[in-house]
């Protein structure tokens, strides 16, 4: 079964798009087929992977204009990832979706016609909680949080929780957290460790073991469209991300064998 998942937190700068794309590219390396969904108008996903921002058909043209995922997917330079990119257009996409049919389900619909051509479908989520991020969420079945350390973590943490809770009961019964990955982590920082604590002490095994941690390679990428896996194999950005797609996929067939069993 194709695993849908979306990449999401409301509050911008902490590190979610670049969560989405080095697991996208961690989970292609391992020849995963793997499609990424950028959902964020600031098309940082797509640019990440070398599609350059402004780039049609997008993303906007599938929810908007009922286009195919199919005929709007783009290959990147790893071979088993693909990515569907945004536009700035999405900006008035709030608005305009309010008066469409489906409003909510437009995005699940679309990656329906595609889904089983893929392991896993990552979605990277706009900063905000409105109907884009409620369609990513009416799509996946579980939802990754990347939570930098700071102190107004957990506020945001809630907030999100809340609006998945809300999806689930409304729209998508069988939505999920799928995880909570700590971003943009510096041990050497006092509040950083204790808000790990605190996180870990309140959500438990949510809280994935695998940490991201502050890496001036992986800051660096983006700006020559790439992932970290293309740019700097051996820095420590690259091998948590892929220590953190090794560790989502045990998690997986984990869950796999307990629902068989």
């Amino acid at each position: 079964m194709t695993r849908l998942l979306a990449v999401a937190n409301q509050k911008g700068g902490v590190g979610k798009t670049t969560t989405a794309v080095n697991l996208a590219a961690s989970l292609a390396a391992g020849e995963h087929r793997t499609l990424l969904v950028d959902l964020d108008p600031q098309g940082n996903a797509g640019s990440g992977l070398g599609v350059p921002r402004g780039t049609t058909p997008s993303i906007y043209d599938v929810i908007i204009g009922g286009a195919r995922i199919a005929d709007v997917r783009r290959p990147t330079e790893l071979d088993f990832l693909q990515i569907v990119p945004a536009h700035r257009d999405l900006v008035g996409a709030e608005i305009e979706l309010v008066g469409l049919p489906r409003r909510e389900q437009r995005l699940r619909d679309a990656i329906a016609e595609v889904a089983a051509e893929y392991e896993v479908v990552l979605i990277d989520c706009p900063p905000s909680l409105g109907l884009l991020t409620v369609n990513a969420l009416c799509a996946a079945r579980t939802v990754l949080i990347p939570l930098q350390a700071e102190y107004y973590a957990l506020e945001g943490l809630t907030e999100l929780t809340r609006t998945v809770e809300a999806v689930r009961a409304e729209l998508n019964p069988g939505l999920s957290v799928e995880g909570i990955v700590l971003t943009m982590f510096d041990p050497r920082n006092n509040l950083a460790r204790q808000v790990e604590s605190d996180v870990r002490q309140y959500f438990g095994e949510r809280v994935l073991q695998t940490i991201i941690p502050r890496n001036v390679r992986l800051s660096e990428s983006p700006s020559h469209g790439k992932p970290i896996l293309l740019y700097d194999i051996q820095s420590r950005g690259c091998q948590s991300y892929l220590q953190l797609a090794r560790e989502l996929l045990e998690r997986g067939d984990r869950q796999t064998l307990a629902a068989a069993g």
